[in-house]
């Protein structure tokens, strides 16, 4: 689920994915002020419109300061924004030929975050929002993460599961060299550097959640760790790695698994699989020569893996 996000389901459709625009005046590490002087989320409002006909960024620019971002899924456009703009979109519109605006939403921040917007333990992580002031000392990794609008803030199970893999794959031995598919906020890529990775390569198929995830990057200090880049999990294929995060579709998990070379030892973490694909994906795992270590499952919805490459017998492809 990491190259899409999910929307609140009081809208049309389920999946889709956005992130800030980097250098809007609302947004920015400290977020802002309140009437008391307290600091609060970089958003209040997000207004989004769905434009039938994909806009590429130089079409959907110049939508002034209140513009966050577009995103394109299929043949659509969705153009996210921190105030009512129906006049700027509609103006783009009788500008671009072939497109036309199908419909509307409002949500406030709080709920398209499903309520992420205070410190939220995932031991041994603490994961903090920088526009939130955390005083209180405590022995938990603290991950400062500004999820803008992507998906990734650790509310949903299958990040929270990727986060305790992480966690168990480390307990077992060092993590090495880390590959993580489909970053999206950065979340995962900061929690494998947090635990002590040598290096972490983060890939992202959607421009917009790159930008995110270099800024949670910087909000940390882990420039020289992580490496954020723009691709697909099939430009992955050669790089290499001690451990994979795969927290994507089924679809392109399986791609993953049967277009990549895995040497021995090597670990993969798969999440975002329903109970039908998880179970097609361990049986793939077991003929490619994994043995699964151990498996989440989320009210038997959303399920995730963790499987190492066997180290004996002669090498086997994933079937």
């Amino acid at each position: 689920m990491r190259f899409k996000f999910l929307l609140p389901r009081s809208g049309p459709w389920d999946i889709v994915c956005f992130v800030m625009k980097p250098g809007n005046k609302s947004v920015g590490p400290s977020g802002a002020w309140d009437s008391s002087g307290r600091e609060r989320a970089p958003y209040q409002d997000l207004y989004i419109y769905m434009v039938e006909g994909a806009l590429d960024e130089t079409q959907a620019s110049g939508l002034g300061d209140d513009f966050i971002g577009n995103w394109v899924e299929g043949d659509s456009s969705f153009l996210f924004f921190s105030a009512p703009s129906t006049d700027s979109v509609t103006s783009l519109l009788g500008r671009v030929m072939g497109h036309r605006l199908t419909d509307e939403f409002h949500f406030t921040y709080a709920q398209w975050q499903g309520g992420g917007l205070r410190p939220l333990r995932i031991p041994p992580f603490l994961i903090v929002p920088p526009w939130v002031r955390e005083t209180e000392k405590t022995e938990e990794i603290r991950i400062l993460l500004d999820p803008g609008v992507v998906f990734g803030n650790g509310l949903h199970p299958t990040t929270r599961h990727c986060l305790e893999a992480l966690v168990r794959a480390r307990e077992k031995s060092p993590l090495g060299r880390v590959l993580d598919l489909g970053t999206g906020t950065g979340i995962l890529a900061l929690g494998a550097a947090a635990l002590g990775a040598k290096n972490v390569h983060a890939l992202d198929l959607n421009p917009l959640c790159v930008r995110t995830a270099r800024r949670n990057v910087q909000l940390n200090g882990f420039e020289e760790k992580i490496r954020v880049t723009e691709g697909r999990a099939e430009d992955a294929f050669s790089l290499v790695s001690d451990l994979t995060l795969a927290n994507i579709h089924h679809e392109v998990a399986v791609g993953f698994l049967e277009g990549r070379s895995f040497r021995a030892g090597e670990r993969i973490v798969i999440s975002g699989q329903m109970r039908s694909q998880v179970r097609d994906l361990e049986g793939r795992l077991r003929g490619g020569g994994f043995r699964v270590l151990e498996e989440w499952d989320h009210e038997m919805t959303w399920y995730t893996v963790l499987a190492e490459k066997r180290q004996v017998g002669p090498r086997q492809e994933i079937q």
